[in-house]
């Protein structure tokens, strides 16, 4: 006589896509659509998050867990595009609407709550992160913004990969060229008025500043006297300090600002643009150094005005 083992469906996981499994994954691994039905059922152990789509737990899906579900709901072949597809590569913005997905236009798509699925003839190819596809970056806020009817909002989606040095003006130009042209008038627009190399370059700062580990400065202050005569022009500006920082240098760049702004005896750092992108970690050091040094010299005696802000992905 043999002895059966008797299979046990709550000792299943599936780490790989966050416990989530469609119907034919869960009858390969032994498990009954009888006892599916038990398990998703009021107060069972599992939850249905999609029709034939199953979280291994009883509890509210996290947002990984619900894009995974989407994957497993439309096939191998759909791309994450829009915010999760933004925070993907790297970009700070709330991911919590719905889910946008492209979906290759000869398949069918099905109404599901809480996701977006578009057909498309144009279907990117997709990075891999974490085991998941997104769309790039241009691509993903521009389906973000072509959704959009503010043209303020629109101009912000536009200009977080441009902060985060993603892709550039140029990269949208091309994919909004290449997509569909209806109902783009405005996105059309903002792009033309799109002024990239300050959100670029205040974007990599932000970067750097994250590497220098350093509290936060004002942005783009006007340097005076106390008498409000104007010295020069601070790209960030650490009040308590008299410390300066001027990022944008650059041949016929700022005059001889510089050599005014470090007669007040401020303590000023200089870099190109150039720099922030190929050498950041030596730019942030030398950015800490400053710091430590400002820290322990008396604070000159100047003020700083707020110059109108460029750029509004921060």
């Amino acid at each position: 006589m043999t002895a059966t083992q008797c299979f046990d469906p709550l000792a299943l996981s599936n780490p790989g896509t966050c416990e989530v499994m469609n119907l034919e994954q869960l009858r390969k691994a032994g498990v009954s659509d009888r006892r599916i039905r038990r398990l998703c059922g009021p107060g069972g152990p599992w939850r249905r998050l999609h029709p034939g789509v199953v979280l291994l737990r009883n509890s509210t899906p996290t947002r990984q867990q619900r894009l995974h579900a989407a994957l497993v709901r439309y096939g191998p072949r759909v791309v994450i595009t829009g915010a999760d597809a933004l925070r993907a590569h790297g970009v700070q913005c709330p991911a919590d609407g719905e889910i946008r997905l492209l979906v290759p236009d000869h398949c069918r798509v099905a109404p599901c709550e809480g996701v977006s699925a578009a057909r498309t003839a144009r279907m990117p190819a997709p990075a891999v992160v974490d085991g998941l596809p997104f769309a790039p970056p241009s691509r993903a806020a521009l389906d973000l913004a072509r959704a959009e009817p503010d043209p303020a909002q629109i101009r912000h989606l536009l200009t977080l990969p441009l902060y985060w040095g993603l892709c550039d003006r140029q990269d949208l130009l091309t994919e909004l060229a290449e997509g569909p042209q209806r109902g783009t008038a405005s996105v059309r627009k903002v792009l033309r008025d799109l002024e990239e190399g300050p959100i670029q370059a205040h974007g990599l700062a932000a970067q750097v500043m994250d590497l220098a580990r350093l509290p936060q400065p004002t942005w783009d202050v006007t340097i005076c006297d106390r008498r409000g005569r104007r010295i020069g022009e601070a790209d960030a500006w650490w009040d308590e300090l008299g410390l300066a920082w001027q990022y944008r240098c650059g041949p016929g760049t700022g005059g001889f600002s510089h050599l005014a702004l470090a007669a007040t005896g401020i303590v000023l750092v200089r870099c190109t643009v150039h720099q922030l992108k190929q050498v950041p970690r030596e730019v942030a050091q030398e950015l800490a150094k400053a710091f430590g040094d400002a820290s322990r010299t008396p604070r000159p005696k100047v003020r700083a005005v707020p110059m109108t802000s460029i750029g509004d992905a921060a």
